[in-house]
């Protein structure tokens, strides 16, 4: 039994939860004003996108301080102030740990580029190009681009897997993996309770850095830069040296992993990780590429990939259940039904997170059902949309279709503010708001929700507390039904103590199920059921029941 097994985490970013100051940027004095509304949902972890100082080149992913607080954000007085009001309410702190790369404006970085003679050189990895100024492999970079960047005073490329300003770090070099323990150790000391590691699996490179595919065009190098040779090494040293001295929760954002890569990272016996985010239903969705936008996704598969990671860490790891993050476009406009059925497809999605085998995530907003929105690119703030949109029109791409990919995947649909009101900016902040508010706030707000009793918050509340009464929901058995339905996600949690029916449409039409005699023929209680519709014969739209045995 572990308090991360049983939590239920809620994630905030940072920069669109609430403003304090008017400046229309989110901050530490933000949250803390709302740490009684959290108490209220039920969670009992916060999952915090980075607050350390940065350029904000990628909003905090670019860290230009691991020991200090982003200005914007506050200071670190009032972190700690956010991280005693948490705990005082029962709730742990985890921090966002961004180590694959760092911000070019990090001492680090600043110092290998001035003096090619720096300890701090080979904390990067800086490379001679090729022939014609050519760099030094043909890696495209995650947010466009050549993943290398020339420096003409040494004349030499570092690599940058992101943005130009996100340098990677080496983690060959030992002296900087120390000051990385160190820096872990020192968050852990000052009480915060845990990290979520973002994309830790690239860590480590293959040395040779070598090209793919046709060297004379960009190509994907995640071969040779995603679970490479030495990642269990690392993981392991981490653990033996930071990890192990604190009661603490890690989960990892891993891309490209498989359910026995992953075995590898959260097993048991491995003393490396407690959880990793796989992203593989994050692809329902994609084409040929992430913005290759689907119109349908299948249900079937979605089960398949659950349920492959599910049994294939039972008795050896544990999971992460998510339907979405600041980097996923809003789960209700995506796996629901945002315009008819907005409010019961959130309750049914819950309803699954909330009731799987594994840790559940709810993004700041999901408990409200807060939507994508559809701007013109004007208004868009991130890196990657902006980036993508840029490279797409200059390559001849057709704007229009640029946009619907946009408003169906882009990041920013995650991040527009908080839409706690029906007031000016939903609340959010006093000033203009650094990314436009969603004009569906004044019905869609935290104020509205917390008045319904049938809605999608309260919703939340009870599946909270359920699964907090109920261990069975925790650590009980899973036995899944209907694989093959396109429609209904079926599945049953028992143990000594409890037996529960879980039975979800995951769609717009009247669902009939098929379950077998010994589930049909027990005797079931409703516990919750968002549309007053016991039946083991048939499922209304997107309706979700909850069972357990008399």
């Amino acid at each position: 039994m572990s308090w991360w097994k049983e939590g239920v985490v809620y994630q905030i970013y940072p920069r669109s939860f609430a403003d304090s100051t008017g400046n229309g940027i989110g901050d530490i004095q933000g949250i803390i004003s709302k740490l009684d509304y959290l108490q209220e949902l039920g969670v009992n972890i916060v999952w915090l996108n980075p607050i350390y100082a940065s350029p904000n080149d990628d909003n905090g992913y670019d860290i230009s301080d691991y020991e200090d607080i982003m200005a914007e954000f506050g200071t670190m007085a009032d972190f700690e102030a956010l991280l005693d009001g948490l705990h005082q309410r029962g709730i742990k702190l985890i921090m966002d740990l961004v180590v694959n790369h760092c911000s070019d404006e990090h001492r680090w970085f600043v110092e290998s580029k001035e003096n090619p003679e720096s300890p701090y050189r080979d904390y990067f990895f800086w490379r001679d190009g090729k022939a014609d100024h050519q760099p030094p492999n043909n890696w495209v970079s995650v947010f466009s681009g050549p993943a290398w960047d020339y420096d003409e005073k040494s004349d030499q490329y570092y690599l940058h897997l992101f943005s130009k300003k996100q340098p990677d770090l080496n983690w060959e070099n030992e002296s900087l993996r120390n000051d990385i323990y160190a820096m872990m150790r020192g968050w852990f000391d000052k009480g915060v309770d845990g990290f979520r590691m973002d994309v830790i699996n690239m860590i480590s490179k293959n040395p040779a850095l070598p090209s793919v595919g046709d060297e004379s065009q960009l190509e994907w190098g995640g071969k040779h830069f995603m679970n490479g040779p030495r990642q269990h090494e690392f993981m392991r040293e981490m653990h033996d040296q930071v990890l192990q001295h604190y009661d603490c929760m890690t989960v990892g954002e891993c891309f490209d992993v498989d359910v026995e890569e992953g075995r590898r990272l959260v097993g048991t016996d491995r003393k490396e990780l407690h959880m990793i985010f796989q992203m593989e239903h994050m692809s329902l969705d994609h084409g040929n590429g992430k913005w290759d936008v689907q119109p349908s996704w299948s249900r079937v598969e979605l089960k398949s990939i659950l349920n492959r990671w599910i049994e294939g860490l039972d008795g050896n790891g544990w999971n992460s259940q998510f339907w979405m993050n600041h980097d996923q476009p809003r789960a209700v406009s995506r796996f629901g039904n945002a315009q008819q059925y907005r409010i019961e497809s959130a309750q049914a999605l819950a309803a699954v997170t909330l009731t799987l085998p594994g840790t559940p995530y709810i993004y700041m907003g999901e408990e409200i059902g807060m939507t994508n929105v559809k701007y013109p690119i004007e208004e868009y703030r991130d890196l990657e949309i902006l980036n993508w949109y840029n490279e797409q029109l200059a390559a001849g791409a057709n704007p229009e279709d640029l946009m619907h990919s946009i408003h169906h995947i882009g990041r920013d649909n995650a991040r527009t503010p908080m839409q706690w009101n029906s007031g000016p900016n939903a609340g959010f902040s006093q000033g203009q708001p650094w990314l436009k508010v969603n004009p569906n706030y004044t019905e869609i707000n935290v104020a509205a929700a917390q008045q319904s009793r049938e809605g999608i918050f309260p919703w939340y509340q009870q599946l909270i507390a359920l699964r907090k009464q109920h261990k069975t929901l925790v650590y009980g058995r899973y036995t899944p039904f209907m694989l093959e339905s396109e429609q209904v996600f079926a599945f049953r949690r028992t143990d000594d103590a409890g037996d529960f029916l879980v039975l979800v449409n995951l769609s717009d039409n009247p669902a009939s199920l098929s379950l077998p005699n010994e589930v049909v023929s027990l005797s079931w209680e409703v516990v919750m059921d968002n549309q007053a519709n016991k039946s083991l014969a048939s499922l209304l739209p997107w309706q979700a029941l909850i069972m357990r045995t008399v």
